[in-house]
């Protein structure tokens, strides 16, 4: 298994990222490229966290995703983007923040424990192995998360007073699960 393991990391490190970014997010580069330099152990997928705003949809379609940030914002970036998104769209509008979260492949299920018990001791709540028959996958999630209608066929539904308040809670969460990414990556 430990041949095939290589082998497959291998191939699923040598073709081209999926993200629309074609990268991994800054603030977690450093602990995917440690992951992935071990022998237990490689990415197939992460998130440090982000802020977006979307359609509300019931099934994935083009251009879902009108702003998104994998970094803080600020109220005026995100007011002047509420602004334009309001003057085009008819369709209910979410504000979103959503945590870290990593797919880690493991070599073994040894490997596996050990990963979930850094995770742990990292402050990670949302975590466990998720797929255990071709290969053995950890995720690891983080548990700060926003989620709320904002724009309503064209109309913003809240007051600056709140997006004010909004966005600090937004960055703080972000922050949050940034600090944990860098203790697992003591561990690592």
């Amino acid at each position: 298994m430990k041949n095939n393991f290589q082998q497959t990391k291998l191939n699923a490190l040598a073709k081209a990222d999926k993200s629309s970014k074609n990268s991994f997010d800054k603030k977690i580069s450093n602990l995917c490229e440690k992951l992935n330099k071990s022998r237990e152990y490689y990415t197939t997928s992460s998130c440090a966290g982000r802020i977006l705003l979307i359609q509300r949809e019931e099934r994935k379609m083009p251009r879902l995703f009108l702003f998104v940030t994998h970094d803080k914002t600020s109220l005026k970036e995100l007011k002047a983007e509420m602004g334009k998104i309001a003057r085009k769209s008819k369709r209910l509008i979410y504000f979103k923040q959503e945590p870290c979260i990593l797919h880690i492949a493991c070599q073994s299920l040894s490997a596996a424990q050990k990963l979930l018990e850094w995770a742990k001791l990292s402050g990670w709540k949302k975590l466990g192995i998720i797929a255990l028959r071709r290969r053995i996958v950890v995720e690891i999630s983080s548990t700060e998360k926003i989620e709320m209608p904002i724009i309503n066929k064209g109309k913003i539904l809240v007051s600056d007073d709140f997006l004010k308040l909004l966005v600090k809670d937004a960055n703080s969460l972000l922050e949050r699960s940034w600090e944990k990414i860098k203790r697992l990556k003591k561990f690592v």
